[in-house]
């Protein structure tokens, strides 16, 4: 923490003082550079949610995607796939089952998989808590194919 702080200090930022989960705002001339979580829109779905914290339509110019994904106990996603760019998944916390072009492999807290463009793709949360991940796109216009039906929001 002490690093971080001494780095947010150099960079001539401040660590304010109030509680988290409470915004901050975010100075204009940062706009389209900066978004806070607490300020974005989160996608509901019968299997867990979405939040995008960065793309093309957040910032404009970017190059990527990145968002907070959560499934819920004994809930899927729907298998799909993304066209135009690969992912990266995080597991921040939870485990499942993580299927890829047929084959299955299981994640939990911790472990990361690279999913090129065009491979489907999905996943079964199959502990008991909510499984949290941090995904990441090759693109900040990311384009994604279901496979079947779409999903119910």
């Amino acid at each position: 923490m002490a690093v971080l702080t001494l780095g947010l200090g150099l960079a001539g930022a401040t660590v304010d003082d109030k509680p988290q989960g409470q915004a901050t705002p975010i100075p204009a001339a940062w706009s389209g550079k900066v978004t806070d979580a607490a300020q974005l829109p989160v996608e509901q779905s019968a299997w867990g949610t979405l939040q995008w914290v960065c793309n093309d339509k957040l910032m404009p110019g970017s190059a990527q995607t990145v968002g907070l994904a959560t499934i819920l106990p004994g809930k899927q996603n729907p298998v799909h796939y993304h066209p135009n760019c690969e992912e990266v998944l995080y597991v921040i916390s939870g485990q499942g089952l993580h299927s890829y072009d047929g084959r299955t492999i299981p994640l939990k807290a911790g472990m990361t998989i690279r999913i090129p463009a065009k491979v489907q793709h999905n996943m079964v949360n199959t502990g008991t808590e909510t499984l949290r991940t941090l995904v990441s796109f090759s693109s900040g216009n990311r384009q994604t194919v279901f496979i079947g039906e779409q999903p119910a929001k």
